[in-house]
């Protein structure tokens, strides 16, 4: 007689069974919520099938392989990436809604490493659209993305979303006129920047674009900060219907929004002389409103410093600049104008810079150039070396006190004009032991006085002297008041000017 099945034996294989199908079905819910975001459908065998309805996931229209290809509809379900689909889908319904993108758009997408910006368009029935970046990532983005050159022909989109990369691109303008290339005339551009809060930098980013028009710009929520995004939204015109502003003409520049707003911002000027100048103008320099502090710099194709009467490496450019200049992480060529050979040598052992051993002037030609050492002695004491120059057989010779030397002197305002261009930012100290007279005027009947962003002048006066109290310095012909009124000239035709020492 076979033994009796215990009722606790039953009891625990029910337990076993029950649980077995428990987990099946918690293991089923956790993988559909997971892939899908919460949603869950009836036909999902979860618990909680009525609280969402399934999530569509539309493939790409032009492939019905990929619509069958189980590794795409996972990886496109997860989670990250319906929470990003979702984000740019709002984007581009917006834009859809207000006429600059349709059903009908040829649309690229820069920079988009994963292809959410594409999946998003395909979805919202936008079909025709691809991605680009540096690695492909099939099926939504093609590879060789580099900003040089895209790999498209002229005028091969309607619509391009270029989303943040411009704020990512080491060569905003090199990226900026590689997608102007690839959109065709009257369609439209979109671009994404934590940038162009302000009128310059929106003015900065409109520059990259010369073929082109703003026809939006507002402000509108960020995917991953709290931050709110710029959204602006460029129409490419015909050559012909582009209406271009003048350049600067002479005595001034043109006087925009976004010089304005940075001149608003800036400190005063010391009206009254300075009874110890070589304390107030030093101090002076605390209180300078620098243009990065004040606005964004990113959007510029380039990045100079010119140093005009540099001296020694460290007088300015060691000591001031490259600690102290505020450079939003970027980098700047350095360009150092000296006619002093007695600094020359420690310039060879510095790089990135770029030494012009010649005398900044208002036109070719030889010069007398004053100095109080010898040329030849390259330990150069502090305070020394500050030479003026002179047109060989200027009546005002007499006046020199040093050696006095033959030096080359070059057309600065023409040289500027070949090394920098408006779409670059500029930013340039001048201590030039009273040439400023000279050379600032010049500046300003040329035009080129525009190109310049930033200038720290220090403008030389007959000055009280240290030594001798109330008695000033007959090295200088000009007033208090004539420097004033340069500064004031400089303010008043746009140029962010501060009185440096």
């Amino acid at each position: 007689m076979e033994p009796a099945v215990k009722p606790s034996s039953v009891q625990n294989l029910l337990l076993r069974v029950i649980l077995f199908l428990v987990s099946i079905l918690l293991f089923r819910f956790v993988y559909v919520v997971t892939l899908r975001g919460g949603s869950c459908g009836g036909g999902d065998y979860c618990f909680f099938s009525n609280l969402a309805e399934p999530l569509a996931v539309a493939a790409p229209a032009s492939s019905a392989a990929i619509a069958s290809n189980p590794s795409y509809r996972a990886l496109w379900t997860t989670i990250k990436w319906r929470k990003a689909v979702g984000y740019y889908s709002s984007v581009f319904q917006d834009l859809i809604a207000e006429g600059f993108l349709s059903s009908a758009s040829e649309s690229l997408c820069m920079d988009t490493a994963a292809g959410y910006e594409v999946l998003a368009l395909k979805e919202i029935g936008v079909p025709d659209a691809v991605g680009v970046a540096k690695k492909s990532a099939p099926p939504l983005v093609v590879g060789g993305g580099e900003p040089l050159r895209l790999p498209f022909k002229n005028g091969s989109f309607d619509f391009v979303f270029a989303g943040q990369s411009l704020d990512r691109s080491k060569q905003p303008a090199y990226l900026a006129a590689e997608i102007t290339r690839t959109l065709r005339p009257h369609w439209f551009l979109a671009v994404l920047t934590t940038s162009a809060r302000d009128a310059y930098s929106l003015h900065s980013l409109t520059e990259l674009f010369p073929d082109c028009i703003v026809v939006l710009s507002r402000e509108i929520n960020s995917m991953n900060s709290p931050q709110p995004l710029q959204e602006i939204v460029f129409q490419k015109q015909e050559s012909a219907e582009i209406v271009r502003p003048k350049k600067g003409s002479s005595n001034h520049c043109p006087l925009p929004e976004h010089k304005l707003q940075i001149l608003r911002s800036a400190e005063p000027l010391i009206k009254e002389e300075p009874l110890k100048p070589w304390i107030s103008l030093k101090r002076n320099i605390q209180n300078v409103k620098y243009l990065p502090s004040i606005a964004d710099i990113s959007f510029k194709q380039r990045y100079a410093y010119v140093d005009v009467g540099a001296r020694s490496y460290g007088s300015s450019i060691g000591s001031w600049f490259r600690k102290q200049y505020p450079k939003q992480n970027h980098s700047f060529e350095i360009y150092a104008i000296e006619a002093d050979r007695a600094f020359h040598g420690e310039y060879s052992t510095k790089k990135g810079v770029n030494l012009l051993p010649f005398a900044a002037w208002v036109r070719n030609e030889t010069l007398t150039f004053e100095i109080n050492h010898d040329p030849d002695n390259h330990d150069v004491e502090k305070g020394q070396g500050m030479g003026r120059i002179r047109p060989i057989g200027d009546s005002n010779d007499k006046v020199l006190s040093g050696n006095v030397h033959a030096i080359q002197g070059f057309d600065f305002a023409a040289w500027l004009k070949q090394t920098v261009t408006e779409k670059d930012y500029v930013v340039m100290k001048m201590d030039v032991e009273g040439t400023e007279f000279e050379l600032v005027p010049r500046l300003l009947k040329t035009g080129t006085i525009c190109l310049i962003d930033e200038l720290f002048l220090e403008c030389h006066y007959n000055r009280w002297q240290k030594c001798c109290p109330g008695q000033r310095s007959p090295k200088y012909k000009n007033t208090y008041g004539d420097c004033l009124k340069l500064f004031t000239l400089l303010r008043n035709s746009g140029i962010l000017v501060h009185q440096w020492w």
